[in-house]
């Protein structure tokens, strides 16, 4: 399935898009969610942003997956992005740009 240059390019910003808000949802669990349950008593914090961060994980996942399909990004780049996706602060250092593909 291949797209044009405008359709690859609104394809990888979302992509982008999503694996930003995915990397920030991954950071309020660690930082925010899980001392307040474990220090402060509060489990509903982790209830409330991990829903968030799972929802955002599985959309990033979907999108490195269409972007696959549609070629705008390339496997070794999406294995990349996936594993970056694991690491706390690692999703901030994907860059989508065409020259990595």
């Amino acid at each position: 399935m291949n797209k044009s240059p405008n359709q690859i390019t609104r394809t990888l910003h979302l992509t982008h898009r999503v694996g930003f808000w995915e990397g920030i949802s991954y950071l309020l669990l660690l930082f925010v969610a899980m001392p307040l349950k474990y220090a402060m008593n509060i489990p509903e914090a982790v209830r409330w942003i991990g829903m968030l961060h799972g929802f955002l994980f599985v959309a990033f996942m979907v999108m490195l997956y269409y972007s696959l399909m549609t070629k705008a990004l390339s496997l070794k780049v999406v294995i990349r992005a996936f594993l970056l996706s694991l690491i706390p602060f690692g999703t901030f250092y994907l860059s989508f740009d065409k020259s990595v593909n």
